[in-house]
């Protein structure tokens, strides 16, 4: 019986998990999603295109391979409309490679407004979401209220109007207005439709009868470990669990069919929305980690802070999930930098700490160790001979600091810029 491998970020998101499970995927049969939603952008490019997926998993490109999304996951159908059909124009079957989970709950369009009103009401103690409905999905499964994609096949017309109901009440105790739900709601209704057309099934059933069968399984999270509603940086955190466990949870896998955990990060540190990044640049620096690594979401568009490594934060990932692997991504945009620092400890109230806070916030102060640069343009560089030595020290102060050895680094967006440093 094979078990199931997990490719999740070992930072705040953003990492490039799309990319390598893309990279990845041909040697796997089943690539499947077990958390998240539509807030979750994985870029992939490749061939000379770009292409962006939400709730798609990332092994939809690679010919007859089975996509899952997992029961953890939360669809919103609109923007999975969109999505699929985008998709479909490139050229891409989806229907014959995608099944969905009918336990995978549903976003609806009152969550999405539901998610707006309560950011508000939080005035100067908001997380800064995405505003795509998926805390209050969440909200909902955990105080089960929660409307699934199986229900799409029994009385969904009943269970849909009592849950709106019950939202528009939320709704107007916050005061807040719903003119804009006519429109939003009738798309919803036709994506659901449109949904009806793909292929639902019980997923716990279907991957541990893979699993059986000796079928190959990769699981693709979406966010960051630090992320994690209770591992990361809360309350800046997402709604799910995004560590490997929970793969075990949004897919049905037991623990002890967990095989190789992959653990992804940049040779920096970006940062979405609001809450503490103790390595985050105010300076030429950061704006140049932005301006060479593109950073800005590709779901939402918005900047990214940047920073330096942070390797406190990294070691407290890798222990979390297991971490058997590391692959670190964008080395190449700190191609030109004289020098680069990575933090090693937090100092707080005096003391010089390596441990992860119970609160992060910003009286915790980053310790630096200070590397020269490579100054080497490392696009171009095909296998880990090429690489600058600067670089490999690099790598290699971060495999001892872990403990886990970096088995690719990525030099460019392209799935052909990716260096495999040892065997898999």
């Amino acid at each position: 019986m094979t078990k199931v491998d997990v490719l999740l970020g070992l930072q705040w998101g953003d990492e490039g998990k799309g990319k390598i499970v893309d990279v990845l995927t041909p040697k796997y049969d089943v690539v499947a999603r077990f958390q998240g939603g539509p807030n979750a952008g994985h870029t992939l490019e490749f061939n000379g295109e770009k292409y962006v997926l939400r709730s798609i998993p990332s092994g939809i490109f690679q010919g007859n391979k089975l996509n899952v999304i997992g029961n953890g996951v939360v669809l919103d159908p609109t923007l999975f409309i969109n999505e699929a059909n985008q998709l479909a124009k490139s050229g891409h079957d989806l229907k014959s490679r995608l099944v969905i989970s009918r336990k995978a709950h549903l976003i609806m369009p009152t969550h999405r407004l539901l998610d707006a009103a309560n950011e508000q009401a939080k005035g100067d103690a908001k997380v800064g979401t995405t505003g795509k409905g998926i805390g209050p999905t969440y909200t909902d499964k955990i105080s089960r209220y929660g409307l699934r994609v199986g229900d799409i096949e029994h009385d969904f017309t009943n269970k849909y109007a009592a849950a709106k109901a019950r939202h528009l009440k939320m709704l107007e105790s916050l005061n807040y207005p719903t003119e804009q739900l006519e429109e939003a709601e009738a798309a919803w209704l036709k994506a659901i439709e449109e949904l009806k057309t793909f292929t639902f099934v019980d997923s716990e059933e279907l991957i541990n009868n893979y699993l059986k069968e000796d079928k190959s399984i990769l699981a693709e999270g979406a966010q960051g470990s630090l992320l994690d509603i209770d591992f990361g940086s809360y309350p800046f955190v997402t709604s799910s669990n995004t560590i490997s466990a929970g793969c075990c949870t949004g897919l049905g896998v037991a623990p002890r069919n967990i095989g190789e955990v992959y653990g992804i990060f940049k040779a920096y540190c970006t940062r979405v929305g609001a809450g503490p990044f103790p390595t985050e640049l105010f300076d030429e620096t950061g704006d140049a980690l932005c301006s060479l690594g593109h950073e800005f979401g590709s779901v939402t568009g918005r900047k990214r802070r940047c920073g330096w490594l942070d390797l406190v934060a990294l070691r407290y990932t890798s222990m979390l999930n297991g971490a058997t692997k590391l692959i670190m991504m964008k080395s190449d945009v700190m191609d030109s930098f004289e020098e680069i620092k990575v933090c090693v400890g937090y100092e707080h109230e005096g003391q010089v700490s390596t441990a992860f806070p119970f609160e992060l916030s910003d009286a915790y102060k980053p310790v630096y160790k200070t590397f020269k640069g490579w100054k080497t343009d490392t696009s171009k560089c095909t296998n880990a001979e090429d690489l600058p030595e600067e670089l490999k020290q690099y790598i290699s102060f971060i495999e001892e600091t872990i403990g886990v050895p970096v088995v690719f680094v990525s030099v460019g967006p392209d799935r052909e810029q990716t260096i495999l440093r040892s065997p898999l």
